[in-house]
């Protein structure tokens, strides 16, 4: 069992098909915690509950909505960022997450990972993405 940091393959041909729309508010991408005994990576095509941490606080099954900051073109490539994603009152341990677009069949988009499990106790377990811009945007067209 492994997590691999990965844009989805999938992901890609359905960007070319407008599966996937990232303007503000026009799908709904939501992010879902999973155990070191998930199996994620590009092959990744749906959002799975299999190895998802288990509801904590304000993290239910299915992860926690994103909210998208929109599309930004800057030189040759086109990005999106997302808020940072807090869940309150929660007992976690992840070692990964999956962005997936849950309007439209919850089609996967990208695949993190933690790098090591990540833990938060009766606590705030907060995702913080990276600064959004060309070079460093969690999802990114060069």
């Amino acid at each position: 069992m492994a997590i691999t940091q990965a844009m989805c393959s999938s992901f890609k041909g359905e960007v070319m098909q407008a599966l996937h729309d990232f303007d503000v508010a026009a799908n709904t991408f939501k992010l879902a915690l999973y155990t070191s005994s998930a199996t994620l990576d590009a092959s990744t095509t749906v959002y799975s509950s299999s190895n998802e941490v288990p509801n904590s606080g304000s993290y239910t099954a299915g992860g926690g909505t994103l909210t998208n900051q929109g599309v930004t073109v800057s030189g040759t490539t086109g990005f999106t960022d997302f808020a940072d994603l807090s869940f309150t009152s929660a007992t976690i341990t992840a070692r990964g997450a999956l962005i997936y677009n849950s309007t439209n069949g919850d089609r996967a988009v990208c695949v993190l990972d933690f790098g090591g499990d990540k833990t938060s106790t009766a606590g705030t377990f907060t995702i913080i993405f990276p600064t959004p811009d060309a070079s460093n945007a969690i999802i990114r067209i060069a």
